[in-house]
């Protein structure tokens, strides 16, 4: 996984896993099998650390706005404590595979319609708490979100400058700000009428 993170998926085969474990070649390939399954496994554990590291801290808070705005710090935090050394796994294979064909694009796909739309599920449920503006799209409000997380990971990683996860958490903050339910129960004011 640490190694994919940097190199890229494509990169991973069983001579270069077995160089960089420093055992033969012949026993990575009695483990895998095959390059697409070696690929395939590092892309399910992968999923099991991102479970770990950002999906069950982050889900942890209660659920209404803390619970959207514990996820994407728990992204950011990910990022930040240098989960893998190449930035995030998933958005590093998404670069890689987003015009791809075949399975490995196929998973990435799933699991990225999989984060997006636990956002948007999020999202939703703060709104019928009252807390978030319902006439807010969920899934527009899910894209603002997402966005300066990715931005926010691919500048951090490049620049090495913990200044750049900060600007994505005030892109958070201000997002979130910005979708909150209006004092007195009334929906956010639309664009001006030719009336006015």
């Amino acid at each position: 996984m640490r190694l994919a993170s940097i190199e890229g998926l494509g990169g991973l085969t069983i001579g270069r896993l077995a160089r960089e474990v420093d055992i033969s070649k012949s026993g990575v390939f009695a483990h895998f099998r095959s390059k697409e399954r070696l690929q395939q496994e590092t892309v399910e554990a992968a999923r099991r650390v991102f479970e770990r590291e950002v999906l069950e801290p982050g889900l942890a808070a209660p659920e209404g706005v803390a619970r959207v705005a514990s996820l994407c710090e728990a992204y950011l935090s990910y990022i930040e404590r240098g989960v893998f050394p190449g930035g995030c796994f998933f958005a590093h294979l998404l670069g890689e595979f987003d015009a791809r064909t075949g399975p490995i694009h196929d998973e990435v796909a799933a699991l990225q319609r999989g984060w997006v739309g636990l956002l948007e599920e999020l999202i939703t449920t703060a709104q019928e708490r009252g807390e978030l503006d319902p006439e807010v799209d969920s899934g527009q409000l899910a894209f603002e979100l997402y966005a300066p997380l990715e931005l926010a990971n691919f500048l951090t990683t490049l620049y090495r400058d913990p200044a750049t996860l900060e600007r994505g958490r005030e892109a958070v903050r201000a997002s979130l700000a910005g979708a909150m339910a209006p004092e007195g129960g009334s929906s956010r004011a639309g664009p001006a009428s030719a009336d006015s």
